[in-house]
C-alpha cells in the first residue's frame, strides 16, 4: 500500500456564517450552521480518505459535509457542535492512517492578489462563477491561491473573523486552493493580513 501523505489538517474551533453558508451550498453531505467546530483533511493518495471518514465517524458524534475522491488526492470535512467531539474524530482519522497532526504539509501562498475599483464587468464575470455573495462594481477583490488547497478553509474562516468582508468563492480540494473575497478596500487589507497571520503561524512540514 503506498504511504499515506498528510496535506492539510485544519481545525476550526467556530465556522463563521458565511463560510458555514458556502460550505452548506457547495458540500453534498450533512449541512453545517454557523458555529460549529470543523476538521479538514487533506491527504494522498486520495482513495485512503475512505478509511479516514471510516475512523471519523465512529469516534464521536459528528457529521461528514465533504468527502472528496480523487486519485491524487482526497478531501474529507466533518463538523459539529462540540469542539472536542470534532478534533477528536479528527485524530482518530490521522491515527487509523499512522499520522499525527504534526505531519501536515506547511501552507504555501502560491499568490495573492488585491484587485480595487473593480469594473462592473469583471464584477459580472466574476458573479457567473461563485458560489457565494456577489461582488458589485467599485468594491476591492482578493484572489489567494494557496497550496495544499484545503488550507483556503482556514484563510476563509480567518478572514471573516477579522473583516467585514464577503465571501464569494473558495475552492478547498484539488492542486491549489482559491479564495475570492470582496469588500472595502480597507475591510480587504484587514482580511489579507487576517489571512497572512494564520498561514504563516501554521506549523507543518515543508516550506511554507
Amino acid at each position: 500500500m503506498a504511504e499515506i501523505q498528510l496535506r492539510t489538517f485544519v481545525f476550526l474551533n467556530s465556522m463563521q456564517p458565511q463560510f458555514a453558508s458556502y460550505v452548506a451550498t457547495t458540500a453534498k453531505g450533512y449541512l453545517p450552521v454557523a458555529y460549529e467546530a470543523s476538521v479538514f483533511i487533506e491527504i494522498a493518495p486520495g482513495i485512503a480518505i475512505n478509511r479516514a471518514t471510516d475512523a471519523a465517524l465512529k469516534a464521536n458524534d459528528v457529521r461528514p459535509g465533504m468527502q472528496i475522491v480523487e486519485r491524487a488526492f482526497g478531501l474529507l470535512e466533518i463538523h459539529g457542535p462540540s469542539q472536542a467531539e470534532v478534533l477528536s474524530s479528527g485524530e482518530a482519522a490521522l491515527k487509523e492512517m499512522g499520522l499525527t497532526i504534526s505531519d501536515r504539509m506547511k501552507p504555501k501562498i502560491m499568490s495573492s492578489q488585491i484587485i480595487t475599483n473593480v469594473n462592473d464587468y469583471q464584477a459580472q464575470l466574476i458573479n457567473r462563477m461563485r458560489y457565494g455573495h456577489m461582488i458589485l462594481g467599485g468594491e476591492s477583490l482578493y484572489i489567494l491561491e494557496v497550496e495544499p488547497a484545503a488550507y483556503t478553509a482556514l484563510a476563509a474562516n480567518e478572514a471573516e473573523k477579522n473583516a467585514d468582508i464577503k465571501l464569494l468563492d473558495m475552492r478547498v480540494s484539488g492542486a491549489f486552493g482559491r479564495l475570492y473575497l470582496s469588500g472595502e478596500e480597507s475591510a480587504i487589507q484587514e482580511a489579507v493580513a487576517a489571512v497572512d497571520a494564520a498561514l504563516a503561524n501554521l506549523d507543518g512540514q515543508g516550506g511554507g
